[in-house]
Parts: structure tokens; C-alpha cells; sequence
């Protein structure tokens, strides 16, 4: 599913250019980041990973549209659809820890971009400045979406932290 033929690396750095998490990086860091994606091509239908599984690595969605699909206590909740210029598996990057959720893709074709943990600390690792900028991202999509869990929270009658 992975190698789409015919992309070029001013393409990826295109569709990076648009996503939040890669905000405040330069043409050198995008580059960098480019360089070592893997682009990925799914049909519709197709699961990209599922919840349980280990966090192995980020995906960008270039086109396309996913579904997110939460199985809590023998039911299944969908959760949201995502589309271009989105990402999912944040959380990878961070702990490599279970999936939370199970990605679906809903469009055909949907594309996405691949980020590898690994290739992505070594390169955090040889050029620190991308592993801030990155880190800070997800660290303010982070701190927004606990905000608003709290806010949630707080209107349903419960007491947010």
C-alpha cells in the first residue's frame, strides 16, 4: 500500500506545508521531514491500523478521507472523519503506546503520508530544531483538546481539572 509512484518531494513538502503539526517549520525542515515519509495509497474500506496495535507511526492525510472508529465495551463509536491536511496517530511520535482508535479509509483513493517513529527520532536526533517545532505542536493541539475535554466535562456536571 505504501510507494505511491509519480510523487515528488515538492509535493509532500506542499501537503506539509498545510498541516498544522508542521507549522513554524522552514523550507530546510520540511525538506528533512519530506525525505523521509512514506507515501501510502488506500481504497476505500481499507484499515490503516487498529486500535490496540502498537504506535508505530504518524500519518498525514494528503486526500482522501478517513474514518475513526473508538470500540469501547462491545460498542463501537465513530468517532470522526478526518480529510486532507489532517493527521492521525499523533500520539505515536510521543509513546508508541496502543492505538486508541482504528483508522479506516473512507474515500478511494485516500492517500496518506507515513511518518515512522524511528526515522523520525533519528532524525530529531541530528537536527534538534525539527523536534521542537514538532513537539510544540503536538503539545498546544494537545493542551486544546484538553480544554475543551474539561469544558465538556464541566457541562455535563462533573468537575474539570
Amino acid at each position: 500500500m505504501c510507494q505511491l509512484k509519480g510523487l515528488t518531494l515538492t509535493d509532500i513538502i506542499e501537503t506539509l506545508k498545510r498541516v498544522e503539526l508542521f507549522h513554524g517549520m522552514d523550507e530546510r525542515q520540511l525538506t528533512a521531514v519530506a525525505q523521509i515519509v512514506e507515501p501510502c495509497v488506500y481504497a476505500a474500506g481499507d484499515v490503516i491500523f487498529e486500535q490496540g496495535q502498537d504506535g508505530d507511526a504518524l500519518y498525514v492525510i494528503n486526500s482522501g478521507q478517513v474514518e475513526v472508529r473508538v470500540q469501547n465495551d462491545d460498542v463501537t463509536d465513530s468517532a470522526v472523519y478526518l480529510g486532507d491536511g489532517q493527521t492521525v496517530g499523533e500520539m505515536a511520535l510521543i509513546d508508541q503506546a496502543a492505538r486508541s482508535a482504528t483508522i479506516i479509509a473512507v474515500d478511494e483513493p485516500t492517500t496518506l503520508y507515513r511518518l515512522p517513529v524511528a526515522a523520525f527520532t533519528r532524525l530529531c536526533q541530528m537536527q534538534t530544531d525539527i523536534g521542537y517545532v514538532l513537539m510544540r505542536n503536538i503539545a498546544q493541539d494537545l493542551s486544546f483538546k484538553l480544554r475543551h475535554r474539561h469544558s465538556d466535562i464541566k457541562r455535563s456536571g462533573g468537575s474539570g481539572v
